[in-house]
């Protein structure tokens, strides 16, 4: 059994049949499911569970699961998200990211690779973050502080709350302070597909969010045009 395998993974599909057949192929695979028939039951599952991840249709009755993303990171949950819908065009991909999402499987898919899939965002999570120099030695961004060993961010009030997403690319950033990371540099490091470069300009948009005061004026995490992005850290 590979590690993570023992997550528990609440499934969100309105289509029945499907629903089963990948509750039955995540459980033969040594997962623990729960699964929910549309937004309203996954807000229920959601009172009581805290999964290890969401895999959650996209276009659903009622509420989306676009939707049902953005309101579950409004409330500071860094849970990872993979999304599935039969809309695979790049902008959907983008708006699924913008949303808070971690990944997004378009319809159909092998159901070999949503284990692939989950099992890389179980590790992205769980994951210590990489360092080079000291893992003792905390990254300054004016009044926040990276915990380079824990991946945690915190402030003034305490602790700030990343998503998946946020603190792998901050992690893989603070890991080469002020050495520009190429757009598939931090897609490697982050397990991400081909479709990740322009994923990670939106985690960057997102991430700027929480550790910029101006986030249209960065002063730590810089774009460097046609190279890539970098953090320079500062007190």
């Amino acid at each position: 059994m590979a590690p993570n395998d023992d997550a528990l993974i609440l499934l969100v599909e309105d289509d029945k049949p499907l629903r089963e057949r990948l509750q039955r192929f995540l459980s033969d695979n040594g997962f623990r499911v729960t699964a929910a028939g549309d937004a309203a039951e996954a807000r229920d599952r959601l009172r009581f569970l805290q999964p290890d991840l969401i895999v959650m249709d996209v276009m659903m009755p009622g509420e989306s699961g676009l939707e049902l993303t953005e309101a579950h990171r409004r409330e500071n949950a860094t849970t990872p998200i993979l999304l599935l819908t039969a809309r695979g065009s790049p902008d959907d991909r983008i708006a699924g990211f913008e949303a808070g999402a971690d990944d997004y499987l378009p319809k159909p898919f092998d159901p070999r690779e949503l284990i692939l899939r989950i099992r890389a965002l179980l590790r992205r999570s769980s994951a210590p973050a990489p360092v080079l120099d000291s893992q003792d030695t905390p990254i300054a961004l004016g009044p926040l502080s990276f915990d380079r060993s824990r991946a945690e961010l915190r402030g003034p009030s305490g602790l700030i709350r990343l998503t998946g997403g946020e603190s792998a690319l901050l992690a893989a950033l603070a890991a080469k302070p002020n050495e520009v990371l190429s757009r598939e540099d931090i897609a490697a490091a982050l397990n991400m597909d081909d479709s990740g470069e322009r994923a990670i300009d939106v985690q960057v948009t997102r991430l700027r969010r929480k550790i910029e005061n101006d986030p249209r004026e960065p002063r730590f995490l810089h774009t460097v045009r046609g190279r890539g992005y970098v953090l320079k850290p500062g007190a």
